[in-house]
């Protein structure tokens, strides 16, 4: 079997996967999220690697597993996020920086007000915001002393999981999560030295740039796994799930419905430039043929119902929101805008802040919370409208995973705006299933992409059913509430 690593924002999962595209098994743990001010995020380096290694080490009692039977290790990775360790010892030198975090935002302000947007743009197909992890690394620079020392490893969470899993002897990150760092050129895969330059970064503390699918290591030293395990996939967990969504064709789309929610639409071997505030990314490398993709990024998703339950406590856990919200028809007039860490694509404001209108006496928290549904939908429905924009071409069919693609009222309302099939898969942890992917193939597990796609399940389909004044009414009112914060 193939032993998948999932490194999330809010936790690890390990999983086993099989030949048939199966979960075997899996096991989650948690950890602790830390902001030490208003716009921060952090996690710690030692809570992650011990979630990961929890994990793995539930996974193999709970399902009887010799580790002997595993294959080979992929690791897919909450991107962004952002770590710096002691590479010979693998001591944490700081917290990692989230994703989430908004720190560097006057900092990415400054580099705009310098016409440097438009650089940025061209080379790394990402916008100059505090979401990315050059900005990160340099905040790191410039307020950490430890990180100045010559054994200093930058990298994002692949780089560090790797790192620790072969006995702290490779330092590599793979190109999926590379293209996120504002550092590498997209057109060249490496790092870029004109953008190094400008974010005053040492190419010497970066990994070197790999592929998503090769043997980077092997397992060493560790207490919880045998030696010699090939760690042979690696790829951001966007990338990953449109991977384990087999979108191997061009035009194929994906959305997952996590934390955040990220849609991606594959563009083949041209990185398609963005004329309206999305990205463009590295999909996947898989030998010498890079894919490439344009992404939409939605900051709060999940995380607007896991405030409902933790800030509001009117749920006391994620999975009672969808019988919460049905005890009402509609949300009435509230329409929630969940810019709780400001918005993403494709409006890239970091400093909007969330409302709430259409408040009456009548209001209840079945109101909120289908309000708080509606509103993921509302903004990939801005994604996709933007997307099918730059590039000219409907999305027919949108596949859907991720935790909140489980919830059938969203996956309707979500089908009935975007006038799309929504087609959700058989198996619903299609991140870590890409990371599995990859791994299997870079040692032969599958012979090529279309034997996996022969193997790929899809388990139910939403179609449309909302008539179009009734959409178009629901449309309005969330642009005038998006509106109201964006002047």
């Amino acid at each position: 079997m193939l032993l998948a690593i999932d490194q999330g924002t809010t936790g690890s999962t390990a999983l086993l996967i099989d030949k048939n595209l199966k979960i075997v098994g899996e096991a989650g743990v948690d950890f602790r999220q830390i902001f030490p001010k208003s716009g921060w995020v952090e996690h710690d380096l030692n809570d992650i690697w011990k979630s990961v290694r929890d994990s793995i080490k539930i996974l193999l009692r709970k399902t009887k597993t010799n580790p002997k039977k595993i294959d080979a290790i992929g690791i897919t990775n909450q991107r962004e996020t952002t770590c710096a360790w002691n590479f010979k010892t693998g001591k944490p030198l700081y917290h990692a920086i989230v994703w989430q975090c908004r720190r560097t935002a006057p900092m990415c302000d400054e580099l705009k007000t310098q016409g440097l947007n438009p650089l940025f743009q061209q080379k790394t197909g990402l916008l100059l915001d505090a979401y990315f992890s050059g900005t990160k690394m340099k905040w790191l620079l410039d307020n950490v002393p430890a990180v100045k020392e010559k054994d200093t490893a930058f990298g994002t969470i692949d780089s560090f999981l790797i790192s620790k899993l072969s006995g702290n002897k490779t330092h590599v990150t793979d190109v999926s999560n590379a293209s996120r760092t504002l550092l590498m050129n997209l057109h060249s895969l490496s790092w870029d030295d004109e953008l190094l330059k400008i974010m005053g970064i040492n190419k010497n503390y970066l990994p070197k740039i790999r592929s998503n699918s090769e043997v980077y290591a092997k397992t060493s030293g560790l207490d919880f796994l045998p030696d010699d395990i090939p760690i042979a996939g690696a790829i951001g967990d966007q990338q990953a799930a449109l991977f384990g969504q087999a979108c191997f064709e061009e035009s194929s789309a994906k959305c997952t419905y996590g934390t955040g929610s990220f849609l991606l639409m594959n563009t083949g071997e041209k990185a398609v430039p963005s004329k309206n505030n999305l990205l463009t990314t590295v999909a996947w490398k898989l030998g010498n043929q890079t894919t490439y993709a344009l992404e939409g990024s939605v900051f709060i998703a999940g995380a607007a119902v896991q405030w409902l339950r933790d800030g509001l406590k009117i749920i006391s856990s994620s999975s009672e929101i969808e019988k919460l919200a049905k005890q009402v028809k509609s949300s009435e007039e509230v329409v929630f805008v969940p810019a709780l860490t400001g918005l993403g694509a494709p409006y890239w404001r970091p400093n909007a802040r969330g409302t709430l209108t259409g408040l009456t006496r009548g209001t209840t928290s079945s109101h909120i919370a289908r309000a708080t549904l509606e509103a993921i939908a509302f903004q990939n429905y801005d994604l996709v409208n933007t997307m099918e924009k730059d590039t000219g071409q409907k999305i027919k069919i949108l596949k859907v995973d991720g935790g909140a693609s489980a919830n059938s009222l969203l996956m309707q309302f979500q089908a009935d705006l975007l006038q799309t099939k929504l087609v959700r898969p058989h198996t619903l942890e299609t991140t870590a299933l890409g990371a599995g992917l990859m791994a299997g193939l870079a040692i032969g597990y599958w012979k090529d992409l279309s034997e996996i796609k022969k193997k790929w399940k899809a388990d139910k389909t939403f179609s449309p059913t909302m008539d179009e004044t009734t959409r178009q009414a629901h449309l309005q009112k969330w642009h005038e509430a998006v509106h109201k914060i964006l002047t």
